[in-house]
């Protein structure tokens, strides 16, 4: 049996499995390993110092793979917004035709992506967001539950009610985000309405993963537990992984702290160092609650055929005994 969705159709992809933008993650090599094994990967735009960059890490993952492959561009508020617009033209020059939206607003570029051709994705938190951008045209929406790394939304709703919720009312193309790490978690968004799913953490500890092995290590040791969610008395709750850094900054947000008084410690130069010298407690870094069912380092080609094997098991073998019968594939 072959998990064939209209996912997989729209993005001609062999497997309903996707690795979404992952800042200081999201690189060449790790794109063209998810690409390679059947799966759709991102580039992280942002990642990239400048749009040229970009241009030749786009590059880069062509001379690693001839399968579809994919650029996010993440638009977050920002004192000094990144040039957001030459990002874009550098995706379009480039002749990428699938793109990962995240953050706000999106339209502007949503309507750029595609005067060119290009199929959007749009990462969203909430059911009114992801009929709205159902709306503003995208292709597809990556649905994200409260159990995921980074940005989580202010609604605290986890993806057992989010996916369906969302099923009910999105008519395009959807994928579940957030919490998913394996083929129970495949079989159960395919279940609840979603037509694959997105995996950033799992992502993260994978043998093509470009981070340090001590913080591949350490999301092996961590358990479901093992998370922070900081900015919340800001209202931009991000959900980290839980280190001495994490609970000084939850500290300071309960006696009323304001982002000038934790600017330092959350600088995202000091994350990107956690992933490049493999010093967990250096910054603050992006994990999510699926730590807990994280304990191997595979490669990606490793991965992503173990977790559609246990979505086909569990969907043609279990499920269909406990239906009383087998499937003629089983028979």
């Amino acid at each position: 049996m072959a998990l064939k969705t209209r996912f997989t159709e729209m993005f001609g992809v062999e497997h309903p499995v996707v690795q979404g933008g992952m800042q200081w993650v999201g690189r060449a090599e790790l794109v063209a390993a998810v690409a390679n094994a059947g799966g759709l990967g991102f580039i992280t735009a942002l990642t990239q110092p400048t749009p040229k960059d970009l241009v030749k890490e786009i590059e880069r993952c062509r001379s690693m793979t001839d399968k579809p492959f994919g650029v996010n561009l993440t638009i977050l508020p920002a004192i000094n917004p990144p040039p957001y617009a030459e990002y874009r033209q550098a995706i379009i020059d480039s002749g990428i035709k699938i793109v990962e939206t995240a953050g706000n607003k999106p339209a502007e570029h949503v309507e750029e992506l595609k005067k060119h051709g290009v199929l959007v994705i749009h990462k969203c938190t909430a059911v009114r967001h992801a009929l709205s951008a159902e709306r503003m045209g995208v292709d597809a929406i990556s649905i994200d539950g409260f159990e995921c790394a980074g940005h989580p939304g202010e609604d605290d709703i986890p993806g057992l009610i989010l996916i369906p919720a969302a099923a009910d009312k999105v008519k395009i193309p959807m994928i579940a985000s957030g919490g998913f790490g394996d083929g129970r978690g495949l079989a159960a968004a395919l279940a609840l309405g979603a037509e694959g799913i997105n995996m950033g953490t799992r992502f993260m500890c994978t043998v093509e993963s470009p981070i340090h092995e001590n913080v591949k290590r350490q999301i092996v040791e961590n358990d479901e537990r093992a998370t922070d969610l900081i900015f919340r008395t800001m209202h931009n709750t991000s959900r980290v992984a839980r280190n001495d850094i994490s609970r000084q900054v939850v500290e300071l947000e309960r006696s009323g702290a304001k982002f000038e008084d934790v600017r330092e410690l959350v600088a995202g130069s000091r994350g990107r160092v956690v992933y490049e010298t493999g010093d967990p407690e250096h910054g603050i870094w992006s994990a999510g609650m699926i730590q807990g069912l994280i304990h191997d380092i595979p490669t990606c080609q490793e991965l992503i055929s173990r977790i559609v094997a246990e979505a086909e098991e569990i969907i043609e073998g279990r499920m269909a005994r406990m239906l009383g019968h087998r499937s003629p594939a089983m028979a």
